[in-house]
């Protein structure tokens, strides 16, 4: 018999690996809440006319479809069959499919429950999400986002707060080489009216937004290749060259965006959010104005972000950026404007492995274990994992009989930290031996000595 598989692009997590993610969505979590975000989940499938048409003609190839219930083909023709054509029979056999992001099931909820909710609106979710994407590094079909969007308002104080909070997470998880790049997409539009392209701006954004990837050379190829002039090219590289702080592209863009409304707008709101982040005492730190950066092309419509953590061969592990037709695509006329961004929980992970970040006492799951020589000490064992349970310490019990070392080396396996050894001395006078599992040392204490010792 074959031994099981899983599907490629999906993954176990194990108990030590779980520990490190739940040790990252804890992170996440509590500074969502702190910044007044809402929890929120959606199922895991969607109908397709809620998915479809909203991620653009790629997206809509890597969404994973659910065949319906019963015999799926019986509404089918022969004549479609014949024809091997999946597409033209999709309509027929699957009505559903898994989700493709966290944003449009949260779009589909805000227009079905515009009524119950407050505006703004501020929630967080945290779920797995699903694509028929080719499976490589740092790339599944099956991953987690954590999502953090506030719709029902234009307001930049949004943007800055989005910052904040990127910093914050990566303060908990001790990240500190790493770059919140930032642009507006009014900038995109004011560079594409200066080459002359505005007829073929998207072109021009999906070629720049790869100069990490292929370099300069590589992308003036493909846009001679899209039927760019050299002049344009030309003029496009000028402003993407130009080097210096965030401050200094900032003066440097409203020079250039003269007689571009769209660019100016963009700059000027980008200077907003660097203003309300002095308001906040804080500062640019982290932040880097990147002309080139054009991500989420089909819906984005005002500052864009996208963070990476430097010196890592995981590519970006969080973005987002400020949308004003969220709720368009589900015939909502009141259309509400909001903004938001994502964690790659996944991504994040391979990232903080790479860099040896994961603290010892992120991996333990227990705190301390109660080891015993026979039934009788076992017994007089119980009661002190009660004690230990009840103020708050996550214990556990060796559950059978047996020698002391596969004890002892069950709680190394484990990354238990801590062991408490109770034999017939201890039954009696009540000091147990208290055991670092670490460096071996030991002491005689009471369980509420050992309590307090734990909680400090």
């Amino acid at each position: 018999m074959d031994k099981p598989t899983l599907p490629k692009g999906t993954r176990d997590f194990g108990p030590a690996v779980m520990a490190k993610r739940q040790y990252i969505l804890d992170a996440i979590r509590k500074v969502f809440q702190k910044f007044g975000f809402q929890p929120l989940e959606t199922p895991a499938m969607e109908n397709l006319s809620t998915l479809t048409g909203k991620y653009g003609e790629e997206g809509d190839q890597l969404l994973f479809k659910i065949l319906n219930s019963g015999d799926f083909l019986k509404d089918v023709t022969t004549a479609k069959l014949e024809t091997k054509n999946s597409k033209s029979i999709t309509a027929d056999i699957s009505e559903k499919g898994l989700r493709y992001d966290l944003t449009v099931p949260f779009a589909r909820y805000v227009v079905m429950n515009k009524h119950e909710i407050p505006t703004p609106f501020k929630r967080y979710q945290i779920q797995p999400v699903w694509r028929a994407d080719r499976p490589q590094k740092g790339r599944y079909r099956e991953f987690y986002q954590c999502d953090a969007d506030v719709v029902g308002t234009d307001s930049l104080t949004c943007e800055a707060e989005i910052i904040l909070m990127i910093r914050e997470v990566f303060q908990s998880l001790n990240i500190e080489d790493y770059t919140i790049k930032i642009n507006h997409r009014g900038v995109l539009t004011g560079l594409a009216e200066l080459a002359g392209a505005k007829e073929n701006q998207t072109a021009l954004f999906v070629a720049i937004d790869k100069l990490d990837k292929i370099g300069e050379d590589k992308v003036k190829e493909e846009l001679l290749g899209k039927g760019f002039s050299e002049k344009s090219i030309k003029t496009v590289f000028d402003i993407l060259n130009f080097q210096g702080t965030t401050s200094q592209k900032v003066v440097f863009l409203n020079d250039q965006f003269t007689k571009s409304e769209a660019g100016d707008r963009g700059v000027s709101q980008l200077s907003a959010v660097l203003r309300l982040l002095r308001d906040y005492n804080s500062d640019d730190k982290h932040v880097e104005f990147d002309i080139a950066l054009a991500r989420g092309l089909s819906y984005y419509t005002g500052c864009i972000f996208e963070v990476k953590i430097n010196n890592v061969s995981i590519g970006s592990v969080s973005g987002g950026g400020r949308y004003d037709n969220l709720t368009a695509a589900f015939g909502d006329k009141e259309n509400l404007s909001g903004v938001g961004f994502s964690f790659g929980v996944d991504r994040l992970y391979d990232a903080m492995e790479e860099l040896n970040l994961f603290p010892k006492e992120a991996q333990a799951s227990t705190k301390i274990l109660i080891c015993h020589f026979d039934e009788e000490t076992q017994r007089f064992g119980l009661k002190e994992l009660s004690a230990l349970r009840a103020a708050g310490i996550s214990a556990e019990v060796y559950p059978d009989q047996s020698k002391m070392k596969k004890q002892l080396d069950y709680a190394n396996k484990k990354m238990i930290p801590y062991a408490i050894v109770i034999g017939s001395e201890e039954t009696k006078n009540g000091f147990l031996t208290f055991k670092n599992m670490e460096t071996g040392e030991q002491e005689k204490l009471t369980v509420q000595q050992i309590i307090q010792k734990l909680k400090a």
